[in-house]
């Protein structure tokens, strides 16, 4: 994990072992960085590049954790995550935090006590964001209610708002879960039980907090996101995960950034997973954790201007 510092420190919180390793294996001089390793070192049989164990499963989570107090305690401006496995955290026998772990985000989410957060993948050219994260498909529909579109698109128009370059108020669609929107209930109800509901929920919201946006939808997904990556809206809210992770990595696979919505924390991370079948050999690709760090470090600035800092 990565904690942004003040002073445009970069704190590098895990395994000291590993990540010297890491850094001899790129050319880089380990004494150049800033590591915090929270609890004892991993044994090497534990840090072997590939092969997760439960103890280094219990220590991702620890790492999380420890990276987000220093955050939480204004010890450092923003949390930069890299990747996890769900499953090997989730095996690690380290206690009922790691058992129920599904992500991130909802990790962070009941960390930090935060009452609502949304994923979303920003890039240059689209934001998209989700109702619904980590869910069986078939648990989608029954999560998709008013109050979650509400709060996804609230979110994400939040964010837009404060991100914009100026200029006019930005565009944001809504995705329809079903085909065609639903053709008038012909495919599905969802789009007139609870995305429009939701829709109409998020805009008295936003009137109330005075934030400027426009909102369209629901609009077919397939169209929401080809008008999108051309420019013609600024994001697209999605129903659920792989609706808003497919266009994403097909647009800018490892340039987009994982932005957690809603808590107290700037959080950000790459938009890809563990690659552990390449692990340890030199030749992964850094721009998904340069373009994380730098989102980061803008959404930092941004609180510390809106706080007089």
């Amino acid at each position: 994990m990565v904690a942004a510092a003040k002073r445009r420190n970069v704190i590098l919180v895990g395994d000291r072992g590993a990540i010297v390793a890491a850094a001899r294996l790129r050319g880089v001089d380990p004494a150049r960085l800033n590591i915090v390793q929270p609890g004892p070192a991993l044994a090497a049989s534990a840090r072997r590049p590939g092969h997760p164990t439960r103890a280094s499963g219990a220590a991702q989570l620890a790492w999380i954790d420890a990276a987000t107090d220093l955050v939480r305690a204004g010890d450092a401006d923003a949390l930069v995550t890299g990747p996890v496995s769900k499953d090997v955290i989730a095996r690690s026998g380290a206690g009922p935090m790691a058992a129920k772990f599904l992500g991130h985000t909802e990790h962070l989410q009941e960390r930090l006590g935060a009452p609502e957060v949304t994923m979303a993948f920003w890039s240059e050219k689209l934001t998209t964001s989700l109702v619904t994260t980590h869910l069986a498909l078939a648990d989608v529909p029954r999560a998709i209610t008013p109050a979650a579109v509400a709060r996804a698109v609230f979110w994400t128009a939040h964010f837009l708002a404060k991100i914009g370059q100026g200029g006019r108020p930005p565009c944001l669609a809504v995705a329809s879960l079903n085909p065609h929107a639903g053709e008038g209930g012909l495919l599905g109800k969802e789009e007139s039980r609870s995305i429009t509901p939701g829709i109409a929920r998020a805009k008295a919201r936003l009137a109330k907090a005075k934030i400027q946006v426009e909102l369209v939808g629901p609009v077919p997904a397939e169209s929401a996101i080809r008008i999108g990556a051309n420019g013609g809206f600024a994001g697209v809210v999605a129903m659920y995960h792989d609706q808003a992770t497919i266009p994403m990595k097909l647009l800018g696979f490892g340039e987009a950034v994982n932005v957690s919505l809603g808590l107290p924390i700037v959080r950000t991370s790459v938009d890809h997973g563990t690659a552990y079948d390449i692990a340890g050999r030199g030749v992964a690709d850094a721009r998904g954790m340069v373009a994380a760090l730098t989102l980061g470090a803008r959404l930092a600035r941004g609180r510390r201007r809106a706080r007089g800092g």
